[in-house]
């Protein structure tokens, strides 16, 4: 029989965000393995765990990590924040994996920081919606650019992953150039985020124009609404067509 290993999205990080099912994965297996900051979000919540970690740059090696203990017969999850498989950890798993024929994988669903966020400034993602991350570690800056583009031309609503790092200070700027480059209106109805579900949480709403120029850190997470988004009682809500 087949060992699993288990991909688990774990939220924001507080339990109360993680699911019934994520929480009951996490209780049963022996081993949890994850990237170090996400690890020391769940040490408390689950006493007697053995737990292992690798820090950024160090994806493969952990996944490894994950196959070799199940290989020795360990039961184990993998965990990552929000969901594993929106910038997670569940596709390179499964690369991985190919090395690992005796061992399946099963993906448990979490909290994307799209969705978490969106509850927090009110609805803005409720019409079609695009993710973009304006991370280009691995994914080239020409195609970031094309994507925003064409968000713009389709009139998505945008949730923005890593809009700014220590390296990408402008990014996010760079983005909005690119977005009023392409047409969309400087008074654009926009928001975001910071340290979702986690302590000093931080909610802005504001324009397009503004957030051409607003700082803002990794752990923020940015939206931009589409021509039909509108602010109701500081919330920014993007309606759905319906005739009020």
């Amino acid at each position: 029989m087949k060992n699993t290993v288990y991909v688990v999205g774990m939220g924001p990080g507080k339990k109360e965000f993680l699911s019934i099912e994520a929480d009951n994965i996490l209780k049963s297996v022996d081993v949890i393995v994850g990237y170090t900051v996400y690890v020391e979000l769940l040490r408390e919540e689950y006493p007697g765990k053995e737990f292992l970690t690798t820090p950024m740059m160090r994806e493969i090696e952990r996944c490894e990590i994950c196959f070799e203990q199940a290989t020795a017969g360990k039961s184990v999850a993998m965990v990552c924040s929000g969901d594993a498989g929106v910038y997670g950890m569940a596709s390179l798993m499964y690369e991985v994996g190919r090395s690992y024929s005796d061992i399946d994988l099963y993906i448990a669903p979490g909290i994307t920081a799209a969705l978490s966020g969106a509850a927090r400034l009110g609805s803005p993602l409720t019409n079609d919606f695009c993710v973009i991350s304006l991370s280009d570690l691995l994914t080239p800056w020409e195609v970031i650019e094309k994507r925003i583009r064409a968000a713009v031309m389709g009139d998505f609503a945008m949730a923005i992953y890593n809009p700014s790092s220590k390296k990408r200070k402008d990014y996010l700027k760079k983005a909005c150039e690119i977005m009023l480059d392409q047409g969309a209106d400087i008074m654009l109805n926009c928001g975001y985020v910071e340290n979702i579900g986690r302590d000093n949480e931080r909610t802005v709403v504001l324009t397009l124009g503004e957030l051409l120029n607003a700082e803002v850190n990794m752990f923020t997470t940015v939206f931009v609404g589409n021509t039909s988004t509108i602010v109701i009682d500081g919330k920014l809500v993007t309606k759905r067509g319906y005739i009020v």
